[in-house]
C-alpha cells in the first residue's frame, strides 16, 4: 500500500518548492511525476525571476503596480501584494540554497529589465535560470528526504464525499496501476500548452492536472487568458527569451523599422507581452512582415555580449535556423506560451475541493490576471509553492487517515483496459493536432465570436470522435500510447473550458482581445470567469476581482 500525508503531483519548480516546505513541516511528503524531476518543463524557463529589492531602492509597491497594470487589472490585488512582499526574501533564500545567480561588475546580484517594467528587477542565471533553479531545488528535496515516484502517470484523483484522498497512477516502467492515498494532494502539473499547436511548451505540458481538478469539482478560472509570447522561432515555435529584448534587442518589420515606437512609444520592445504580440501580428497582417514573420535584431549588441549574456539563444539560433545572431537578425512570430488561467485557489493554494491544493502554472491564485509579466512565473512557483505546502501540511496534520474504496482502483483498471480493447481506428495524435490547430485559429492573438464558435464546435466534434481513439501498443512497459490517449481525454476538457471562458467574456482585456468587442469594460467585466464541469458540458459563473490600493485605469505603454 502507498500512503503519504502530502502528495505533490509534478516535479517542476512549484512542486519541488512545495515538497521542501512540506518536509520542513515534518510531514511525510512525496512527489509523483511522469518525467524525471530534472526533465520538468520549468527546465525551459530562460530569462529570470522578478523581485523588488528594498536595499536597491526598489520597493515592493512598484513591482505590485507593474504586475497589476500588466494584468490589465484582472489580477487580485491582495494576492499580488503578498507575492511582491515575499519576493525579495525568496530570491535570497534561493541563493542560500545554492542557485548561483549572475552578478554585476560590483559583485552584486545582476538584474535585467523585463517587459512591462521600468526597473531592472529580473534576477537571472545567464539564459538558463529555470534549469539552475530546478537543479538546486531537486538537490534540496533529496536533502530533505522527500519521497519520489519518478516516471509515474497520474490518471485520476481519489475523491469520496467531495474530499480528495489521493490519486490513482500508473508506474510507467511496469504498466501497473496503483492507488496512492494521501491526506492532502497538491496539483503542481504546470500548464496545458499542448492544447495549442504550435506552442513553446514541451510535449509533456498536456494539462491533465487541470482536467483532473476540473472533473473533481474545482472551477477553472480565467481560462480564456492565453499568453502568446512575442518571440518564438519561426517554423519550430522554440522560445527566444524576453531576456534578448531585456538586454536591448530590437524588433524590426520588413521596412527595417523599430515599429514598437508606434504601438508603445514609452516602453517600445519592453511593453507587456500581449501588447507586443498584437503589435507584431498587426504588422504581419498589414503586409509589413517578412515571410509571415517579424525580425529580432541583436547585431548591435556585439558578439562578446551575446555569447556571454545570451549564449543559449545563440546556440538555438545556430542549431535550428543556421543564424549567427551577431551577424544576422532572426525571424520570429507570436507563439502560444503560457496559461494565465488555471485551477482557482485562494492565497494558500486551497481549491474548492477539500484536500486538493494547487500551485504554479496549473493554479490560478490570480497574480497574472489578463497578462503575465515575464519572469513573474518563476516567482509565482516559489512563493506559492511554499505557501501551498504549509497549508496542505496543516490540513494533513488535522485530517484522519482515510481508507478509500478499493473498487475505485478496479474501475480505473477497467478504463485502461477499455482503451486497450478498442479495435484499431483513430489515433490520438491526429485528434490532438486538429484540436491544437483549431485552438490557435480560434483563441489566438486576435479572436472574435466567429473564431470562438468555430473552435468550440471543433472541440465538441473531437470529443465525440474520442470514443473511437484506439491504442496500438498493447504492452505494459513504457506504454506512452495509452498515456497519450488519456492525456487527450483531459486536454479536450481543458480546451472546452478555454472556449467557454472566451465565449463568456464580452470585452477585450489583456491577452483576450476580441476584434468584435475591442474595448475593456470595467463596468460589466471587472470579473473573473469560473468554468465548472457540468455533466458532459460546463457552466460559467463570474467572481469580482479583488481591488485594494490600485484603481483600474487605462493601460498604456
Amino acid at each position: 500500500m502507498y500512503e503519504h500525508d502530502v502528495l505533490i503531483i509534478g516535479a517542476g519548480l512549484a512542486g519541488l518548492r512545495a515538497s521542501i516546505e512540506a518536509a520542513r513541516m515534518g510531514v511525510d511528503a512525496a512527489v509523483i511525476t511522469k518525467v524525471h524531476p530534472i526533465r520538468s518543463h520549468s527546465n525551459a524557463a530562460q530569462g529570470g525571476i522578478n523581485a523588488p529589492m528594498t536595499d536597491r531602492g526598489d520597493e515592493w509597491e512598484g513591482h505590485a503596480l507593474d504586475t497589476i497594470k500588466g494584468s490589465d487589472y484582472l489580477a487580485d490585488q491582495d494576492a499580488v501584494e503578498l507575492m511582491s512582499r515575499e519576493a525579495g526574501d525568496a530570491i535570497i533564500e534561493l541563493e542560500h540554497m545554492g542557485v548561483i545567480f549572475s552578478r554585476n561588475e560590483d559583485g552584486q546580484l545582476g538584474a535585467r529589465r523585463f517587459g512591462g517594467q521600468k526597473v531592472a528587477r529580473t534576477f537571472y542565471v545567464g539564459a538558463i535560470t529555470g534549469s539552475a533553479m530546478l537543479q538546486v531545488l531537486y538537490e534540496q528535496a533529496i536533502k530533505h528526504d522527500v519521497n519520489f515516484y519518478e516516471e509515474w502517470f497520474v490518471s485520476n484523483l481519489i475523491v469520496e464525499d467531495g474530499v480528495c484522498h489521493g490519486v490513482m497512477a500508473m508506474d510507467i516502467h511496469t504498466g501497473e496501476l496503483q492507488m496512492i492515498r494521501a491526506k492532502a494532494v497538491i496539483m503542481a502539473t504546470g500548464g496545458a500548452g499542448r492544447v495549442f499547436e504550435p506552442s513553446t511548451n514541451a510535449l509533456i505540458c498536456t494539462g491533465e492536472g487541470l482536467g483532473l481538478a476540473y472533473r473533481a469539482g474545482a472551477p477553472l478560472m480565467d481560462m480564456e487568458m492565453i499568453q502568446y509570447h512575442p518571440t518564438t522561432l519561426a517554423g519550430s515555435g522554440i522560445l527566444l527569451s524576453e531576456a534578448a529584448r531585456g538586454e536591448g534587442a530590437y524588433l524590426l518589420n520588413a521596412e527595417g523599422e523599430r515599429f514598437m515606437k508606434t504601438y508603445a512609444p514609452d516602453y517600445l520592445e519592453l511593453a507587456s507581452r500581449d501588447v507586443v504580440s498584437r503589435s507584431e501580428q498587426t504588422e504581419i497582417n498589414e503586409g509589413r512582415g517578412i515571410d509571415g514573420n517579424i525580425h529580432l535584431d541583436l547585431r548591435h549588441l556585439g558578439r562578446t555580449f551575446i555569447e556571454e549574456r545570451l549564449g543559449y539563444l545563440q546556440e538555438v539560433a545556430l542549431e535550428f535556423v543556421g543564424v549567427d545572431l551577431a551577424e544576422t537578425s532572426i525571424p520570429i512570430r507570436p507563439g502560444m506560451h503560457y496559461i494565465m488561467g488555471g485551477i482557482k485557489t485562494d492565497i494558500n493554494g486551497a481549491t474548492e475541493v477539500p484536500g486538493l491544493y494547487a500551485a504554479g502554472e496549473t493554479a490560478n491564485v490570480s497574480v497574472h490576471g489578463g497578462n503575465r509579466l515575464g519572469a513573474n512565473s518563476l516567482l509565482d512557483t516559489i512563493v506559492f509553492g511554499r505557501r501551498t505546502a504549509i497549508a496542505a501540511a496543516e490540513f494533513a496534520n488535522s485530517a484522519e487517515r482515510h481508507s478509500s474504496d478499493e473498487s475505485m482502483l478496479a474501475s480505473e483498471k477497467a478504463r485502461y483496459q477499455a482503451l486497450l480493447d478498442r479495435p484499431a481506428d483513430l489515433r490520438s495524435a491526429g485528434i490532438r493536432r486538429e484540436m491544437g490547430e483549431s485552438m490557435v485559429a480560434g483563441i489566438g492573438v486576435f479572436r472574435d465570436q466567429k473564431s470562438i464558435d468555430a473552435a468550440t464546435a471543433t472541440v465538441k466534434e473531437l470529443r465525440s470522435l474520442y470514443q473511437r481513439v484506439a491504442v496500438d501498443n498493447k504492452g505494459k512497459v513504457f506504454n506512452t500510447d495509452i498515456m497519450a490517449a488519456i492525456e487527450l481525454d483531459y486536454m479536450l476538457d481543458v480546451a472546452h473550458a478555454i472556449c467557454a471562458g472566451a465565449n463568456a467574456r464580452k470585452e477585450s482585456r489583456g491577452a483576450h482581445y476580441r476584434t468584435d468587442m475591442p474595448d475593456r469594460d470595467d463596468e460589466n467585466w471587472l470579473k473573473h470567469t469560473l468554468v465548472y464541469k457540468d455533466g458532459e458540458g460546463s457552466r460559467v459563473e463570474t467572481l469580482d476581482v479583488t481591488i485594494t490600493n490600485w484603481t483600474p485605469i487605462e493601460r498604456v505603454y
